[in-house]
């Protein structure tokens, strides 16, 4: 076992415990970012003027008339700025745009002495526009060859020699939204400038070292200039990654300019209309079947919505061309990706970054033509699973592939879904207005970030002369159990109770240069970097403890708290032995490091190994489907997920719960909609409110909810043997939509493959239950089938014979 993942016999990693701040959530006693205003002294509070067009260029800007309103101190506009006038890393977001690129842009801001006078401020602005045409939907930036960035392709093995070895090839075409984050705490940033210049700023944001820069950039200072702290967020699920960028930088540049402190919170509306959101995709596809129904071969285009900037676009759509197998061995792939540019809010990271939208598309690809070939959808997708020795189109061997088929009948087995798939024919049988489903699907989740050097982190830890430690490190808690994580690995490491232990919120001046948290890494690599540092601390205690205890530094150990020598019953407590180190003058602090190792990624061609490490995991859903309106509920769900050796149990299925919740949210409820019409409003956000957003509640959970964590799963070369657990569980809420699914192909005659919208919508239901009843789908046969009609898959009238 490596060194990294090896555990000692008695640890605190491992035991099940709450959330390190779960008290102060439900008590409300917890600090965000935005509580801080009412601790400090002479705030101003910021308030956007935001323009209500989709796309024109400003021909005037006027902010006298916000001038002359009671409490308004100061606009900020484009000419404020010392620095660079752009809140991304890409250089193609202006802070303070001459060109409205989406309903909502914001083009200047207002400093008040209360929010209430910057908002009447902010509505007193003056802005000129000439309007321009926008382009809103994807269909509308395909047709008008409307992208940015880059245009990957994944080539894998002779794409044309596998179409021509296939019985069964099949065409269609998917399109599928994007998600709001909706997380509970909105954008904020607080910023305060000190007597010598220096910024701090307290910001919601899962990435600070990035804020620190864009703040840094935007006023022409240096980073040392700048401190961003993050105290903790109340939800991120990546939509802090990048966009809290500008908002910091507006709130550092109106302290910076009036000397004091400046406030910015975006109310829920605000929130919602400017930031971005998960990427919706379109996918066009062909894919060639064997007579035994395993995958030979598939030619995709994926199209991800972009928005007006590019974000983290690359990234997302490089992750989902990384993910379109999931479970799947596919030897023959041609999958190309390309940005839309489209004038909406630009989209951004979202819980699976790009992954979701990439094994959405095979696992419907699935679901679609397991009933052409004749087969359960289970048989089917167990047919294709990876096997020893096989690689991802990409490149990269699949370790663990076994893993796959562990999880999948564990789930069969817990669930029992022999017995209860007769049950469920039964039931439909007598029921012919009601039916139900029951779907099984898996997940395959690569760890670390595509881009290697983000695969790297660093910790701060303190020992105090009275035995007390402090850890500081690079990751951001946002409710995910972080922080607990990194207590369960300090006190393991130093062989000292939990109570010993206490963390500090992150912060750029005490660890520099850190990743996002975000690409489920944070507990690999802070974790692995505490670690480092403690082990630091450990040896040289060690050392001391030998002294102290007349024995070889080597045969000493510290466990819960006391050091003891092999073979001996002599004992020095903790508190006494870091007493005697100071004494000794031995160091008491160190700084951990991180490097993912084995990585390597080539942009250009597409090929390497750019994960640590796979996480698998397997969910099997049952719904009950009503054939008049198409509502549904889910009756029950059991998973079974990997997460190596988990370090905190707990937390671990917390996440795997608040994922799939999340996920099953995505594909079936929350369905974002604007104005695309041609009236004033055009590119307005219409779910712009909890009101018209439809989230997941208590209503929509499952009536039974069995979640188990894999056994004996030790992940080589990972920190105690664990695996990441944030962003995999997401996608096992596919069995949710192929459940549905399935339910709706109930209602039509044997053979029917159905096209489910996503989200998958009771009205969606509705209408793919009334295609089903048609029952004009045909197996699959020897010809070519498109189905990118809408409802049943129907044979295409240029169906290719013995293709």
């Amino acid at each position: 076992m490596s060194h990294l993942s090896e555990r000692p016999e008695t640890s605190v990693v491992g035991v099940p415990m709450p959330h390190e701040s779960a008290a102060q959530h439900v008590t409300g006693t917890a600090l965000y970012t935005d509580d801080l205003v009412f601790r400090t002294k002479d705030a101003l509070h910021a308030y956007p003027v935001q323009v209500m067009k989709a796309h024109g260029r400003i021909t005037a800007l006027r902010t006298e008339p916000a001038l002359a309103v009671p409490g308004v101190v100061r606009v900020l506009t484009g000419a404020d700025v010392p620095g660079v006038n752009d809140a991304g890393m890409k250089h193609d977001e202006p802070l303070f745009p001459d060109e409205v690129m989406f309903h909502g842009h914001a083009v200047a801001w207002v400093l008040g002495e209360s929010l209430e006078a910057a908002r009447l401020g902010a509505a007193a602005v003056e802005v000129e526009l000439d309007e321009q045409p926008a382009l809103l939907t994807l269909q509308e930036a395909i047709a008008a060859e409307s992208f940015h960035g880059a245009q990957p392709v994944v080539l894998t093995g002779d794409v044309d020699a596998g179409f021509a070895d296939s019985a069964h090839v099949f065409t269609g075409e998917f399109q599928f939204s994007g998600q709001e984050h909706f997380y509970l705490e909105t954008h904020a940033a607080l910023a305060q400038i000190d007597e010598n210049g220096q910024v701090f700023v307290q910001s919601s944001s899962q990435h600070p070292s990035e804020t620190q820069e864009i703040v840094a950039h935007v006023l022409g200072l240096h980073s040392h200039e700048v401190t961003v702290q993050c105290l903790r967020m109340g939800g991120g699920f990546g939509g802090k990654e990048m966009q809290p960028h500008g908002f910091a930088a507006i709130a550092a540049l109106g302290a910076r300019l009036t000397g004091r402190p400046v406030r910015l919170r975006l109310n829920r509306t605000q929130d919602l209309t400017m930031s971005g959101k998960r990427h919706g995709f379109h996918a066009e596809w062909r894919i060639g079947f064997d007579a035994d129904g395993r995958i030979q071969a598939l030619d995709a285009t994926l199209t991800a919505d972009g928005g007006w900037s590019l974000d983290l676009s690359e990234p997302v759509l490089a992750r989902a061309l990384c993910h379109i197998d999931n479970t799947y061995w596919i030897p023959h792939a041609r999958v190309a990706g390309r940005i839309a540019k489209t004038n909406a809010v630009s989209n951004t990271a979202f819980r699976g970054f790009g992954g979701p939208q990439g094994m959405l598309v095979i696992e419907d690809i699935m679901g679609r033509c397991a009933p052409l070939l004749g087969l359960d959808p289970r048989e089917l997708r167990e047919r294709n699973f990876y096997r020893q020795g096989q690689s991802t189109p990409y490149g990269q061997p699949v370790a663990h592939p076994e893993r796959i088929s562990t999880v999948w009948q564990q789930v069969c087995e817990d669930a029992d879904l022999t017995d209860r798939e007769r049950e469920i024919a039964a039931f439909n049988a007598a029921h012919p207005h009601t039916k139900r489903a029951l779907a099984l699907t898996g997940v395959k989740f690569g760890i670390s970030f595509n881009l290697t050097a983000f695969n790297q982190g660093g910790a701060l830890v303190l020992i105090y002369k009275d035995g007390s430690v402090l850890i500081n490190h690079g990751g951001t808690e946002m409710g995910q159990g972080l922080h607990t994580k990194m207590l369960q690995v300090a006190a393991t490491t130093l062989g000292i109770p939990l109570h010993k232990v206490r963390l500090a919120p992150t912060r750029t001046d005490k660890v520099p240069n850190t990743s996002a948290t975000a690409a489920s890494s944070g507990a690999d690599l802070n974790g692995a970097a505490v670690k480092n540092a403690c082990e630091q601390l450990r040896e040289r205690l060690l050392g001391v403890a030998g002294t102290q205890l007349g024995a070889n530094a080597s045969d000493v150990r510290i466990v819960d708290g006391v050091a003891r020598a092999l073979g001996s019953d002599t004992e020095l407590a903790w508190d006494d032995l870091v007493r005697a180190a100071y004494f000794q003058r031995v160091q008491l602090s160190a700084a951990g490091f991180y490097r993912t190792e084995g990585l390597h990624w080539d942009a250009k061609t597409f090929r390497g190994t750019p994960f640590k490490y796979f996480a698998y995991g397997a969910a099997a859903t049952e719904v009950e489907v009503d054939g008049f309106t198409g509502a549904y509920r889910i009756r029950r769900v059991d998973i079974v997920h990997d997460v190596g050796d988990s370090l905190s149990p707990m937390i671990d299925i917390g996440q795997v719960e608040g994922g799939f919740v999340q996920g099953a949210g995505w594909l079936t409820l929350e369905d974002l909609r604007w104005d695309t019409g041609e009236g004033p409003n055009r590119g307005r956000l219409l779910t712009q409110a909890a009101s018209t957003y439809k989230l997941p509640s208590f209503s929509e959970m499952p009536e039974e909810f069995n979640v188990t964590l894999l056994e004996n799963a030790t992940e080589e070369g990972a920190v105690y043997g664990s695996k990441a657990v944030g962003e995999p569980p997401l996608m096992l809420a596919f069995s949710v939509r192929e459940a549905l699914r399935q339910a709706a192909a109930a209602f039509g005659p044997a053979g029917v493959s159905v096209e489910l919208a996503s989200p998958a919508t009771p009205e969606a239901v509705f209408w793919a239950i009334e295609a089903a009843r048609g029952g004009d789908a045909r197996r699959g046969g020897h010809a070519e089938h498109d189905v990118r009609d809408g409802g049943a898959v129907r044979v295409g009238t240029s169906a290719l014979s013995n293709a």
